[in-house]
């Protein structure tokens, strides 16, 4: 009897868990989820931001960003999403979300790229991504271009990678 109690103790504090989720974290106001939204996945990333020397509108060479390549770990550190151009994150249960920036903040570090909001553009699949509404990249390190002088003539189409990392919260609505 008393192991009963304690699988049901145990199945209920799963799902208490589970309807918990992360806590939303602090950033600027102008980077804040909507009302009604929570957070249903959090994941750290590493990977690379790609940028690509053009000739642009104005005949000058510049390092023009192309896209993100990065993997997303959970808490223990296991890839459970691949972060690429969309910007798409496509979880390991097959579902994925494409989002459009809303809202950038300078980040606190200089050298590291802006924290983001975004809001999902589309869907694909059935799981955890096929409900986000929302997503914030924040605690951001490196993935800055390079500088402006090494993209010129001869370095036309040249592709560059800048390290980086980043906290990436999704939301969804709350139920």
């Amino acid at each position: 009897m008393n192991r009963i109690i304690q699988g049901v103790a145990t199945i209920g504090m799963m799902l208490a868990a589970q309807g918990q989720g992360p806590a939303r974290p602090e950033v600027p106001e102008s980077l804040k989820a909507p009302a009604g939204e929570h957070v249903i996945l959090a994941a750290h990333a590493t990977g690379a931001q790609i940028y690509v020397c053009q000739l642009g509108a104005d005949q000058k060479f510049a390092w023009v960003f192309k896209a993100p390549e990065a993997e997303l770990t959970d808490s223990t550190g296991k890839k459970i999403v691949h972060h690429s151009a969309g910007p798409t994150w496509k979880h390991v249960d097959g579902s994925e979300v494409t989002g459009k920036v809303i809202a950038k903040h300078d980040a606190p570090k200089p050298d590291a790229i802006p924290w983001l909001l975004l809001a999902a553009a589309s869907h694909a699949g059935d799981g955890i991504f096929s409900r986000v509404t929302s997503i914030q990249r924040i605690h951001t390190e490196g993935g800055l271009p390079p500088n402006a002088n090494t993209c010129d003539a001869p370095s036309n189409g040249k592709e560059s990678r800048s390290a980086y990392s980043a906290d990436y919260y999704f939301y969804a609505p709350e139920h």
